[in-house]
């Protein structure tokens, strides 16, 4: 048991690092904050392009995209877009190249939640909104998203949430993200204790988001 505790709740090393770990959770949050919405807003302008364009061409586009990025590991696509680019002459820079990698990956999933909220909507809806007035991209707008996000937001918190975790990816290109900040600091104090309270950062980031989403999807089933 003191083994244990010296080398994973060794509250000395604790004190020590916490200053340095908690530099690399604010670079998760706003890391999170920067690729979250970016995703998310590429991810419905897929869905939508899927479900509402008449163009064959465009939506079978759209597929393969999706499955394509769904399938590719992130963090193969983070490290060929940093390490790869420069080959190609695009040298991105660490936010750059991760908030890309981010995106291209994200938005993949965005649009497979975002798609089966548009999807649940009943077309009734359009044609009631038609009849006010509006023009479809203003029926679109103002009704049929925002009935869709509502059908969708327990989806959308847990993808959310999965970004939030995998923005420890970001860790192979050297930005002192949560993870990053962890091992740097183990590698000085020759103790795995920082890597035990970065993953007691994450719980207490995260913990507060799933409690939420239970109560999201707990309401969605008694609907």
């Amino acid at each position: 048991m003191e083994t244990l505790i010296h080398n994973f709740f060794n509250l000395e090393v604790y004190a020590q690092v916490f200053p340095h770990l908690l530099n690399g959770l604010w670079t998760t949050i706003w890391l999170a904050a920067l690729v979250i919405p970016l995703g998310a807003a590429a991810g419905l302008a897929l869905a939508l392009g899927l479900t509402q364009s008449s163009r064959r061409w465009l939506r079978w586009s759209i597929i393969g995209y999706i499955d394509f990025f769904r399938a590719f590991p992130p963090l193969v696509l983070l490290i060929l877009i940093y390490f790869g680019g420069p080959f190609l002459g695009l040298e991105l820079g660490k936010v750059a190249a991760v908030a890309l990698a981010f995106v291209l990956n994200n938005a993949s999933y965005y649009a497979e939640v975002f798609r089966a909220g548009l999807e649940g909507v009943a077309k009734g809806q359009m044609e009631a909104a038609r009849s006010t007035g509006l023009t479809r991209a203003q029926a679109i707008r103002h009704v049929v998203i925002p009935q869709a996000v509502k059908n969708v937001l327990p989806d959308l918190v847990g993808n959310s949430i999965e970004v939030v975790k995998l923005t420890s990816i970001a860790s192979v290109v050297a930005m002192p993200e949560l993870l990053r900040a962890a091992r740097d600091a183990q590698s000085l104090v020759y103790n795995p204790s920082p890597v035990m309270l970065a993953a007691l950062m994450y719980l207490a980031l995260l913990w507060p988001l799933t409690r939420w989403l239970g109560r999201l999807e707990h309401r969605r089933v008694r609907r």
